[in-house]
């Protein structure tokens, strides 16, 4: 295990809007921010009622007085102080991401967001210009992305362990729908997310979708640029989507498929990548996170582990703890979080990032692009659809 050299710095002021104390993506927010004591939150919007905020920002520890009712507030009030907030985290209802992200943006400050950052394309992309122009960060928290061993994945892709990308296999599949719960008393988290007007575009791609399609564009290193895609629900008489099977063609030449579900009985967070070079094959699955098989033609198939003494020192600073020891999810999230703060502490020194790490605006606006795609291809029976920021840069 590497530590992190951190420049030095103070943590910097974090502001949490939705995630409430029983919130379970809350809770991982909230963690992994100051996991390395890079991020410190200090107020946010948990409850619509200002009584309900207050409370809960008193029971995280914070002063019930930066507990606010709503962002608009939350920002203004936060503008006056000389130990206000300098960014916040997103992780509401998705149809509040775009006007969270925009209010924060336009107020000067950096961003991290919750999938899906909007529900269109064309809002991902004012989203990534009113970032440009204010000079701010936007991160998306595509968790899988930033365990040690996808990272590594990525770059032996980079490097050319595997020859040139031929074909890309990518999966999440989970049961969290494998019943029709819709029918039933549903909480408040699942009503919102069963409205198709608030979910976005297709239930299961902002649910689980979108992770699957930015690790295989970030482990290959290619974007898709067409899709046949085959998008409905499993569930009978279901009215939401909640499964997409798609092929894929890539714009480095990789042809692609990708399997996405959250009604598949018995599933459990299957999240897996298989990218096939013209030398060999890259494996890597989340329910053995801490492995990445590389199997090579003519050659001993190897398995590199988390916490190898010999990797490479961006990969190994990744780890949280010696090699057997488990580490997940909450981890890799948090490795997000380091990089954005790394981003946001080396523009305040007026220093350059020589390589971007985490999920960007950028990244965000190829998802938005490829659900489009999807529902597009299906709207026509399969037929193959190109992404238009792919067309648009040819």
């Amino acid at each position: 295990m590497n530590a992190t050299i951190h420049q030095p710095h103070r943590p910097l002021r974090l502001a949490i809007i939705g995630g409430g104390p029983s919130s379970w993506i809350g809770g991982m927010h909230r963690r992994a921010a100051q996991f390395d004591g890079m991020w410190q939150v200090v107020a946010g919007v948990f409850s619509s009622t200002a009584d309900r905020s207050r409370d809960a920002a008193a029971g995280l520890g914070l002063d019930p007085a930066r507990g606010y009712a709503d962002v608009a507030a939350m920002l203004a009030a936060e503008r006056g102080r000389d130990d206000g907030i300098e960014a916040v985290a997103i992780m509401t209802p998705n149809d509040t991401h775009y006007p969270y992200c925009v209010a924060a943006l336009d107020a000067g400050l950096d961003v991290i967001c919750d999938k899906p950052v909007s529900t269109t394309a064309s809002e991902a992309r004012d989203l990534a210009a009113r970032a440009k122009k204010q000079d701010r960060v936007l991160c998306v928290t595509h968790g899988y992305s930033a365990y040690p061993m996808t990272r590594y994945a990525k770059q032996l892709v980079a490097d050319g362990a595997i020859g040139a990308v031929r074909f890309v296999q990518v999966e999440y599949i989970q049961s969290g729908l494998a019943k029709p719960i819709e029918q039933g008393n549903m909480t408040d988290s699942q009503r919102w997310k069963f409205d198709a007007d608030r979910s976005g575009l297709a239930l299961v791609f902002s649910a689980i979708g979108c992770h699957a399609q930015h690790l295989a564009c970030n482990v290959s290193g290619q974007k898709i640029a067409a899709v046949s895609a085959d998008v409905g629900a499993l569930m009978p008489g279901r009215t939401v989507v909640d499964t997409i099977l798609a092929n894929l063609r890539f714009d480095g030449g990789a042809r692609g498929q990708y399997t996405i579900t959250q009604a598949a009985a018995g599933g459990e967070n299957d999240v897996r990548i298989r990218i096939y070079g013209e030398r060999g094959l890259i494996d890597w699955s989340q329910r053995n996170a801490a492995y990445l098989h590389l199997n090579l033609e003519g050659e001993t198939a190897r398995t590199f582990g988390r916490g190898d003494v010999n990797l490479p020192p961006e990969i190994a600073k990744l780890s949280r703890t010696p090699r057997g020891h488990p580490e997940g999810l909450l981890e890799a999230f948090a490795n997000i979080y380091r990089e954005a703060a790394e981003a946001v502490i080396a523009r305040r020194n007026d220093q350059v990032v020589a390589a971007v790490q985490y999920p960007t605006i950028a990244d965000a606006v190829h998802t938005m692009d490829f659900i489009e795609a999807c529902i597009a291809s299906n709207a026509a029976n399969g037929v193959w659809t190109n992404l238009q920021a792919i067309v648009r840069s040819s």
